[in-house]
């Protein structure tokens, strides 16, 4: 599989001399749907940071065949999709319709192109004919769809997910599962929702203190009750 994204020897520390990453080496495939678990502080936040060159550490980054670096930022970060856990960071036009077509209109598109891919995004996400409502009128679930199709009408590759079924009930966690399985961008999804990760993800990366402590099919890794358990996880 041709691979998408490439981490050589990434380490990272904070300013106050934390290490939030330790010699990560990983690759992701183009359309691949993998996880990224680990208890909290393991580095999810900080490793899914430098594929946009939000971080910058040591080792190698590659996005799209491209090396992360201040020449390419632009370009890379076209390329990869940031989806919040919480949607209200995303969203804060008067309208859907608004919101979805924010980056479009910031890309300096004619208006026809826009109005397409608002329109393409919407009905990616299941949300068609709720462009003029306000997005606070909507449900969690409704409004992690519109925050999902912000990011989807810039057409990126690559999906970066943080905790997306955080808040819902279970209908609605089914139905985003449903919807992010028919997506065919490659997608990296932090979760602490074992299930989630089980029915979307076949691949799991675990991480703990900041380093790799395990890379391989998800029934795999997730069936391990010790491994589980060393990593403070759940067995689905």
């Amino acid at each position: 599989m041709e691979p998408i994204i490439q981490i050589e020897n990434l380490s990272f520390s904070y300013p106050d001399g934390r290490q939030a990453l330790a010699d990560i080496n990983v690759q992701i495939g183009r359309g691949e749907k993998v996880a990224v678990v680990g208890p909290n502080g393991a580095g999810k936040s900080t490793l899914f940071l430098h594929l946009n060159g939000i971080l910058r550490g040591e080792g190698r980054v590659r996005v799209a065949g491209l090396e992360v670096s201040a020449r390419t930022m632009r370009t890379v970060r076209a390329q990869v999709g940031l989806v919040f856990q919480d949607p209200d960071d995303q969203l804060f036009s008067p309208t859907v319709f608004e919101d979805v077509a924010f980056g479009p209109l910031h890309l300096s598109y004619p208006p026809d192109k826009v109005r397409d891919r608002v329109a393409r995004a919407l009905a990616a996400v299941g949300m068609v004919g709720h462009e003029e409502q306000m997005p606070h009128h909507l449900s969690l679930g409704e409004r992690k769809r519109i925050a999902l199709a912000t990011v989807l009408a810039m057409d990126p590759a690559i999906l970066v997910l943080d905790e997306p079924s955080s808040g819902l009930d279970p209908r609605a966690r089914r139905s985003l599962i449903g919807l992010l399985r028919q997506l065919p961008q490659t997608m990296l999804v932090a979760s602490h929702d074992m299930r989630l990760v089980w029915d979307l993800c076949p691949r799991t990366i675990i991480l703990d203190g900041g380093r790799l402590v395990a890379d391989g099919p998800t029934a795999t890794l997730l069936r391990d009750e010790t491994l589980m358990n060393r990593h403070g996880l759940e067995v689905p």
